[in-house]
């Protein structure tokens, strides 16, 4: 399954909230990741030419960095680079002010509820926060353990 078969197959409220996810992160993201579905959703990547070693837990996959999925109750959007503490307090005190609330977040998942307000404007810059190569030296010095 493609990513636009996926996005195509949801609901229409949910299509339209992953297609403007993915437009965002494409206007966003910086050079060097790659779209591909990964673990059933759409995401973006390190691919293997940039990282031959690719994701520890399976060498065959390039390394993840951001998905987005159409879950039972939710839009989850997953920031790989949200495991960074100080990335994690950057986005959590701009969210508050961009939307009044905290977000409803797990380690590196935001959920989207019906009534969520999404600040694409802060997803953005949230995305262009970090590059390939500094996703690779955080991956090897803090994930990969």
């Amino acid at each position: 399954m493609t990513t636009d078969e996926y996005i195509n197959a949801l609901s229409p409220d949910r299509k339209e909230i992953l297609t403007r996810l993915r437009q965002t992160v494409r206007e966003h993201l910086p050079a060097g990741f790659q779209e591909e579905m990964t673990y059933g959703m759409p995401g973006f990547v390190v691919p293997h030419s940039l990282y031959p070693p690719g994701y520890h837990t399976d060498p065959k996959l390039p390394l993840p960095f951001i998905s987005m999925a159409s879950q039972k109750n939710y839009v989850s959007f997953y920031h790989m680079g949200l495991y960074d503490e100080q990335l994690l307090g950057w986005l959590t005190g701009r969210w508050v002010k961009a939307t009044g609330k905290q977000p409803d977040m797990g380690k590196c998942c935001i959920r989207f509820s019906k009534t969520a307000v999404i600040p694409y404007e802060l997803l953005g810059e949230l995305v262009e926060k970090i590059t390939p190569a500094g996703w690779i030296e955080r991956y090897e010095k803090e994930v990969k353990r």
